[in-house]
């Protein structure tokens, strides 16, 4: 276990260092030992709760020197004490200082002081190593590396109830799988540590309870010997059912359940033993009950504010705890759990990074596969946040099956669960690929899409719509889909205008041709549609009501029509008049310049044909800019250009200069 201090230490420099802290780090080097003493006592009481000091005293090489004090055989048992008080307390700092600690090879020279027949020094030294060893960034292998250690431990436990305490904290912070269980069971952990649980100090109950936990944990051997060992005459699960008992802390309560849940689960404890069934259930019940409320209150307070997000997820384990509680038993509990990470996927940061370091959407789909309608909606709602177009979850979960799944929930007598269910394709067709929307297409079917359309619940009406509009952008998806589904969607939006509808619903149909009015071939549909053209030209008589007020009644409507929503029918007018033309750009062939003479001639070709094709574009944007004008729109549109409405003029003008071009 000896081991003395030899490798300088490795630390960053920091931007200041205050003379006080030189002047403490200079006192450890005074030849008198009662100033050196006294130094240390004043450097104690200089760290605590001081962050900022204690990383001026790491950069000024005060950690080598305290470990070479506490080393010395000429030191005094009290100056050793004090220099494992002031070590423990620079480990308190941040992670960056353990890690200054453990590169001057601290463990080693506190581990050699355990053999001082001191107890103060010991209860110094360990107090340090149980604060190093529980922090994240302590390897737990350095518990193990010398086999003396853990025996030496072991017959430690018997000295103070701190050694008790710190010890068994230790054990249970460094016992992380199998062969850590079989050093600790082999050296006669159990038997030490089980009357410790009849402690009079909580803490040390405490600390062994949860040795007893880290140990049994999926291990058979250790769990079968649990099940026989006697504390003052009383059997060992006889006293984890005791500490089940609601006037215990809830932190004990929980532990002990652990330890019966993992006898249980080695076959050490019959499930239908009498001593416990009962007992556990009930407090089962309970706990299941402390985490339910726990999930609620941090859904609640992650709602609507970003920090505490961020701190909820950053608390240690938190999101694993959370995502472990998908898979409960308890429905309310599997309820709780969703609602908080639906809180807290509000977070655009934490879409991109949390919950796709945890793989939320794993669990979650399972959880859609088969739950009750309570959780169902809460769950696809997650789901919808999950498939926005910057969240990484989206190629995923889309490769898991969620198209099917979702149109499935489309065709549920919920109504929160069709809007869901809606929403999230809705989210899903936002700026996808073609083959993503043939698939939503196909499985939705142009049946389905017609029942959502006449959906009594405007949310369902509403995110439907919004669905269309996605599904019909970028101009190459819109003439593909409108070639194979045109005739199916022209009749579902004519049956939305002509119906009886409110303003929102009718802009997001407007819209939906707008669309469609900007595909290549898409258009036609619109143009040999008479009675969507007339309702079109009824909306834009109306805003020529709208001159001198923010609304009016349309004649044979009954409904009002806001100004902020008077542009619409412009966009397709805009949008059927322009056919897609543009300047002719002619090339400049010339065969003697290294030319090929067939590269000449295959491009004179291409360029009539794409001369051709020009003017057939011409002559079809002709058309459509006459049938419009005969219509009256151009009329309608010199009016509308004089609107008072900046917006609305605007965009009358706009249009108007695809008739004058």
């Amino acid at each position: 276990m000896a081991c003395l201090l030899e490798t300088p230490i490795r630390m960053s420099v920091l931007s200041e260092v205050t003379a006080s802290s030189r002047h403490y780090v200079d006192r450890l080097f005074d030849p008198d030992p009662q100033k050196v003493l006294q130094g240390v006592i004043d450097m104690k009481n200089a760290v605590i709760g001081n962050n900022k000091q204690k990383a001026n005293l790491i950069v000024l090489g005060a950690v080598p020197r305290l470990l070479y004090l506490l080393q010395q055989e000429t030191s005094s048992t009290e100056l050793k004490t004090e220099c494992a008080v002031v070590l423990g307390s620079l480990a308190m700092g941040t992670e960056n200082n353990v890690k200054s600690l453990l590169d001057c090879h601290i463990i080693p020279a506190l581990l050699q002081g355990l053999l001082s027949p001191d107890l103060k020094f010991i209860e110094a030294c360990l107090r340090c190593l149980r604060t190093i060893f529980t922090s994240p960034v302590t390897p737990e292998e350095l518990l193990y590396t010398d086999a003396t250690v853990i025996p030496h431990l072991m017959a430690l436990l018997s000295r103070s109830r701190y050694t008790q305490e710190y010890i068994c904290q230790i054990f249970s912070h460094c016992c992380k799988g199998p062969d850590h269980q079989t050093i600790l069971f082999n050296h006669g952990a159990v038997q030490n540590i089980a009357h410790l649980l009849t402690s009079v100090s909580y803490k040390v109950r405490m600390q062994a309870l949860k040795c007893f936990s880290v140990l049994a944990f999926e291990n058979p051997q250790v769990s079968m010997t649990l099940v026989n060992v006697l504390v003052d005459g009383e059997l060992l699960p006889q006293i984890f059912v005791k500490m089940l008992q609601r006037d215990k802390p809830i932190e004990m309560q929980l532990t002990s359940a652990k330890c019966l849940t993992y006898m249980c689960r080695a076959g050490a404890i019959r499930t239908d033993d009498n001593c416990i069934v009962l007992k556990l259930d009930h407090d089962l019940k309970h706990a299941h009950e402390l985490r339910q409320a726990a999930f609620k209150l941090y859904a609640s307070l992650g709602a609507n504010d970003e920090d505490i997000r961020k701190k909820i997820i950053e608390t240690e384990n938190m999101m694993d705890r959370i995502v472990t509680g998908l898979s409960e038993s308890s429905v309310k509990v599997r309820l709780a759990a969703v609602r908080c990470l639906h809180s807290l996927s509000r977070s655009v940061q934490q879409l991109r990074t949390s919950f796709q370091d945890h793989a939320v959407w794993k669990p979650l789909m399972k959880v859609l596969q088969n739950a009750p309608d309570e959780i169902l909606v809460v769950a696809s709602s997650m789901l919808c946040n999950l498939l926005l177009e910057f969240s990484p979850s989206k190629e995923p979960i889309l490769e898991s099956g969620a198209v099917e799944l979702l149109c499935g929930l489309t065709q549920s007598e919920n109504p929160a669960l069709r809007v869901n269910g809606i929403w999230a394709l809705m989210n899903m067709a936002f700026q996808a690929e073609q083959k993503i929307k043939a698939d939503i297409l196909r499985s939705l079917s142009t049946e389905q899409l017609f029942r959502l359309l006449s959906d009594s619940d405007l949310n369902v009406l509403m995110k439907t719509l919004g669905l269309l509009r996605n599904l019909l952008s970028t101009r190459p998806h819109i003439d593909k889909i409108m070639s194979t589904h045109g005739k199916q969607i022209m009749q579902a939006v004519t049956l939305i205008l002509e119906g009886e509808h409110n303003i929102e619903v009718k802009e997001q149909t407007l819209c939906i041709l707008a669309n469609i009015a900007d595909g290549t071939t898409a258009k036609e549909l619109i143009m040999t549609n008479d009675d969507i053209l007339q309702k079109i030209k009824y909306y834009m008589v109306g805003l020529c009501a709208l001159h001198d007020s923010t609304s009016c009644t349309l004649e044979g409507e009954d409904r009002v029509i806001h100004m902020s929503n008077c542009s619409l029918p412009l966009c397709f007018v805009y949008q059927t008049s322009y056919g897609m033309t543009r300047k002719h750009c002619s090339r400049v062939l010339s065969v003697g310049i290294g030319g090929d003479p067939r590269e000449a001639l295959a491009l004179e070709r291409a360029e009539k044909e794409d001369g051709e094709m020009h003017l057939k574009k011409m002559k079809g944007s002709q058309e459509r800019q006459d049938k419009l004008r005969d219509m009256g729109i151009v009329d309608i549109l010199h009016k509308l250009s004089q609107s008072p409405d900046s917006n609305l003029c605007d965009k009358a003008k706009t249009a108007l200069q695809q008739y004058l071009a």
